[in-house]
């Protein structure tokens, strides 16, 4: 295989590009997980991750993927038959609903078309007639990887305060978390899931949960079998900032700079330079002639943007001429989108000259494989981010 000169651009929506300070850190010698220096380094990530995620209660980190975080969220708080509300709003949806009803849960799985977030109005309607209370918890993806598709937390939490039911909230940030405004406490979230290797800059191998005091009250009744995953060891090994088995240390080592990172640049200018380079994609798709893959204008991705191609284009031998010809990387579609779409991810440590060459690779690439477009979509979006700059 000949050399390619220039790094390869992964404009895939996570993993993202790791940041330079954080690979030194990762490179640091591992050291004893049971020792004191390691106790101050797991009690200074923990205490840092409570502020991204945004709340005053405990937080747990697992040696894990988010998958595993997924899991942990389900079976710390129900027990087997509990009926759960699920939306369909992408792949990465569906799998954490098959991954309930694995479990022994029984779902109520809303469909979409894949181009919606969970609609508040419809968890208002199914609480509301739930008088029995036999839902027992709300889960819902915040921000679709699949599609590129946001959906508006606080909504739902005012829409399950005003159907005054009591069924835990279970919020998926995994592609939202450290790139997009959240906010557990502020919106009653009863468990935040996340992970390391997107909005934090890290590779994958953290799954993280954040809880609320009613999630540690229905994890004392909960009655799903758990072992590895169960938040009691977790938390009070973490007390003493150690973990009842291995940890990831050099991962934790990462996570203390990245988030040294995202506090020295500011949560929410990290969020608005998210939203200011999803607005520049989303008006190159437009002057491309193209769609994005989110229908709804108030649920737009801030970290990734999914693209649609005309009829009878087939988006992966799109990605495999970028790939080729530029050396860049875009996600796939998954599941029932495969083929009819691509992703490109902007999220993570990323500036506006990433952005601009990452579209242009994808205008090149529109080109070279034939798709039917308009020129001009790097124009809109340099236009765009030169109209912001502060």
């Amino acid at each position: 295989m000949s050399y390619r000169s220039g790094r390869h651009f992964v404009q895939i929506p996570g993993p993202t590009n790791v940041p330079e300070r954080v690979l030194r850190a990762l490179a640091r010698p591992t050291i004893d997980h049971r020792g004191p220096e390691f106790a101050h380094l797991a009690k200074e990530v923990l205490a840092g991750l409570k502020r991204i995620v945004k709340t005053e209660g405990p937080v747990v980190i697992y040696p894990s993927s988010g998958t595993g975080a997924w899991e942990a969220a389900l079976v710390n708080t129900l027990s087997p038959g509990d009926k759960v509300l699920m939306f369909e709003t992408g792949h990465f949806a569906t799998l954490w609903r098959n991954m309930a009803l694995a479990l022994g849960l029984e779902v109520d799985f809303v469909p979409t078309d894949w181009r919606r977030g969970a609609d508040p109005a419809i968890v208002w309607d199914k609480l509301s007639r739930d008088k029995e209370h036999s839902i027992k918890a709300v889960a819902i993806v915040h921000n679709e990887t699949s599609t590129g598709v946001t959906s508006r937390i606080a909504e739902i939490r005012r829409a399950m305060d005003d159907a005054d039911h009591p069924a835990l909230l279970l919020v998926d940030t995994i592609s939202s978390l450290a790139s997009i405004d959240y906010r557990h406490d502020e919106w009653k979230v009863d468990v935040t899931v996340g992970c390391s290797q997107k909005g934090l800059m890290l590779p994958p191998g953290l799954g993280i949960n954040a809880m609320s005091s009613k999630a540690l009250e229905a994890n004392a009744k909960a009655k799903l079998p758990r072992s590895f995953w169960d938040w009691r060891p977790m938390l009070e090994a973490n007390e003493a900032g150690f973990f009842p088995y291995t940890p990831a240390t050099n991962l934790l080592y990462g996570l203390k700079e990245s988030i040294a990172m995202l506090e020295e640049e500011g949560l929410e200018n990290v969020f608005a330079r998210h939203a200011r380079h999803a607005e520049a994609t989303r008006r190159a798709v437009g002057a491309w002639g193209l769609e994005t893959q989110c229908a709804n204008p108030l649920e737009h991705s801030n970290t990734l943007t999914g693209v649609r191609m005309p009829h009878g284009v087939d988006a992966d031998k799109v990605r495999k001429v970028i790939l080729e010809r530029f050396n860049m990387s875009l996600g796939t579609g998954l599941g029932k989108l495969k083929g009819s779409m691509f992703r490109i991810g902007h999220l993570g440590d990323f500036n506006d000259l990433m952005l601009l060459g990452t579209l242009a690779g994808v205008e090149m690439g529109l080109g070279l494989a034939g798709v039917p477009h308009k020129r001009g979509g790097v124009d809109a979006a340099m236009d765009y981010l030169y109209e912001t700059l502060r």
